[in-house]
């Protein structure tokens, strides 16, 4: 079995314009200060990480590793969360969701999406240059308006819809083949790939594609009221990224899941620092563990109460406490008789030259 490595975290939600969340240097100071030992780097914020540079440059890449290596850090992957969801926007989000292309491609979806796909091609060869085997992304959603069946759905509009998506990745997917890296889709709501049905309707699609694989996330299915247990069963062998999150379900008489358009605060699901939600941590850690999940345990912050300052630091302590380092040898070792492949048959009474008697 592997010990999982970590305690790693998703720097997103805490690059600034301030000291020291303003540069990879200052940042990775701040995160090692922590206790963390990787850092998983947003691709688009270019305070901290230039990604055309890096797939141009592997001397650039060098440069990136040496920096955080002189805090004592690795890359545990590279992320393009805000350009995956880029390959297939339903024209319905086409406004919310124009603020995550370069400017130059803004209100023009056809030069956004081919924007985007540059960007995950770039992320491959980037990924390869820095010597990472996965990546982290969204999938993009073009079914998604259509998730509840009201009016009915027209017959054949969702595996329209999928049919697309996988016509949109597959030629990404072999392009981080060729790269040898992991394209991980984060499952979440608001992505066609939001839980393992939709997955699996995917993953089809694109032929069972070796790099289709999966970033696995246990809050956003606590807000889906999902078995995120029996999810690690299922899917164990496509999951390659680990975001340590946590959430709470808390239905009331007057809202459940869909959470009545009200703020984060407000919702009966929403997620929360680490150790202040209901997953069961331990349980996850114990499973991830007894399948050999080969990466990090990253923590990703998101909480509507905490101060995320706050909740990095307790994450870190967290994910340690968490991580098992697997054994070496069985437990009962030590009661092992020596016996050899002769006195097993004498014991089952089927020493040499006996036969069945029948």
């Amino acid at each position: 079995m592997k010990t999982i490595k970590g305690p790693a975290i998703f720097l997103a939600q805490f690059t600034a314009d301030t000291a020291p969340f303003n540069s990879l240097d200052a940042i990775a100071g701040w995160a090692a200060g922590l206790g963390y030992k990787g850092v998983q780097l947003p691709s688009w914020d270019s305070r901290i990480f230039d990604l055309k540079k890096a797939a141009e440059s592997k001397t650039y890449c060098d440069e990136v590793k040496g920096t955080l290596a002189a805090h004592g850090l690795e890359i545990t992957e590279l992320s393009t969360h805000l350009q995956g969801q880029l390959v297939a926007v339903h024209p319905a989000y086409d406004a919310g969701f124009d603020g995550f292309a370069a400017p130059e491609v803004r209100n023009d979806p056809v030069k956004r999406q081919q924007w985007a796909v540059q960007q995950l091609h770039d992320a491959a060869q980037a990924s390869a240059h820095l010597g990472l085997t996965a990546h982290a992304t969204f999938s993009g959603a073009l079914a998604w308006p259509y998730l509840y069946s009201w009016p009915p759905r027209p017959a054949g509009l969702i595996e329209e819809a999928f049919d697309e998506l996988a016509r949109r990745w597959k030629p990404i997917l072999d392009r981080f083949d060729e790269a040898g890296v992991d394209v991980c889709y984060e499952i979440h709501p608001g992505e066609d790939l939001h839980d393992g049905v939709s997955y699996e309707m995917f993953l089809e699609r694109v032929g069972n594609h070796p790099r289709a694989c999966l970033l696995y996330d246990p809050s956003h299915f606590v807000l889906q009221q999902l078995d995120y247990l029996a999810y690690i069963d299922h899917y164990h062998e496509r999951i390659k990224i680990f975001h340590v999150k946590d959430a709470e379900f808390n239905p009331t008489g007057k809202q459940g899941v869909y959470g009545g358009f009200q703020s984060w605060i407000d919702r009966a699901g929403r997620f929360r620092s680490l150790g202040d939600g209901q997953v069961d941590f331990g349980a996850i850690f114990s499973k991830m563990a007894a399948y050999d999940f080969p990466g990090w345990a990253v923590l990703e912050w998101e909480c509507c109460i905490k101060h995320p300052e706050d909740g990095a630091r307790e994450g870190a302590e967290f994910i340690k406490r968490h991580i098992i380092r697997v054994a070496e040898r069985a437990f009962d070792d030590f009661a092992a008789g020596g016996v050899d492949g002769a006195a097993n048959r004498a014991m089952l009474g089927i020493g040499s030259g006996s036969g069945s008697g029948i």
